[in-house]
């Protein structure tokens, strides 16, 4: 079967707008792919983190990931530094990136921004790493957003320079993109994100959720509920796009062009869409938080399968490059 690569930080608590735009693509892959799902723990030590919490963090991402439906008998569940190959392959690639390539990143722009105290050499590799994560199993897609594809064109720059240089070992990995709808954060400016505190995270308490929901932004211009809508503005007609059913859209476009329906109505309809479809996650979340011993078990096989496919690639690698055998 093409093998499929894809990975999700520890940020602790995974948002809907994670859920929407990846685990959704990554559960329907199963059946056409081999696929390898990852927490790249080693991505989130680039910025500043309380290390007494990255373990659980990373436990509680992998809990999300099983809860979403990556059932480990038909995908690898792992995490990224139980497989040592992913950075010893970084390093080599980092041997035939020309540092202009990562300098252009635009992730590497942002995050430079955001975290100005602390710009290290991990946030500039960032991009390496990601391809180094793909072709240590010569993964040949990579399901993505659309602000991800330059990162996976870069992985096959890398691939190309490694292969004209040493050999033909990589496969240039091409990007599954996702057509799931963009959503932005309950500010309606900017990306979902826990950096930002502009998430509804879906494992938070439900009054919580609804909280986050009922004072997100709408259209600006919809001063009062007597005002006519723009849905095609509106971040919550965006979220109905991802979690109602499509005879409803049309619907609620006319309603919120007529003023026919309040925002708080049209999240109500929303929150209720959404709950139907998050409650069977958050309830097997609960129970998989309830089973360590299952959740570790599934790392430790998935982490074991990908050591074996990893080491493979790795003792081609050295070989390709010259180095003394032990």
């Amino acid at each position: 079967m093409k093998r499929v690569f894809s990975g999700i930080q520890p940020t602790g608590d995974i948002h809907i707008g994670n859920y929407v735009g990846a685990l959704r693509q990554w559960v329907s892959l199963l059946d056409e792919y081999d696929c390898i799902y990852s927490v790249v723990d080693y991505h989130a030590v680039t910025v500043e983190y309380e290390t007494s919490e990255m373990g659980q963090r990373s436990l509680d991402t992998a809990i999300i990931l099983l809860a979403c439906g990556l059932n480990p008998e038909k995908c690898h569940v792992m995490v990224q530094s139980h497989v040592p190959e992913h950075t010893e392959l970084a390093w080599v690639f980092n041997c035939v990136t020309p540092v202009g390539e990562v300098e252009r990143m635009t992730q590497f722009k942002d995050k430079s921004k955001q975290h100005r105290s602390n710009i290290n050499m991990g946030l500039m590799d960032y991009p390496v790493l990601q391809a180094a994560d793909i072709l240590v199993y010569r993964a040949g897609f990579v399901p993505v957003g659309e602000d991800q594809v330059q990162h996976v064109e870069l992985s096959r720059e890398i691939a190309r320079k490694f292969n004209g240089r040493f050999g033909q070992i990589f496969p240039e990995p091409e990007a599954i993109l996702s057509c799931a709808p963009k959503i932005l954060g309950t500010e309606g400016r900017s990306k979902m994100s826990k950096t930002l505190g502009n998430y509804i995270g879906i494992l938070e308490e439900e009054s919580e959720m609804w909280d986050k929901l009922r004072t997100a932004v709408t259209d600006v211009n919809r001063v009062r509920r007597s005002d006519p809508g723009d849905p095609e503005v509106c971040n919550i007609f965006t979220m109905h796009r991802a979690f109602s059913p499509e005879e409803a859209h049309s619907e609620l476009d006319k309603g919120c062009r007529t003023a026919s329906i309040g925002c708080i109505d049209c999240k109500r309809i929303l929150f209720k869409q959404m709950m139907a479809e998050l409650t069977p996650i958050r309830e097997k979340a609960l129970l998989l938080k309830n089973d360590r011993a299952y959740v570790m078990d599934a790392l430790k096989q998935g982490a074991k399968a990908c050591r074996a496919m990893a080491a493979e690639t790795m003792e081609e690698v050295r070989t390709a490059l010259g180095l003394l055998k032990a």
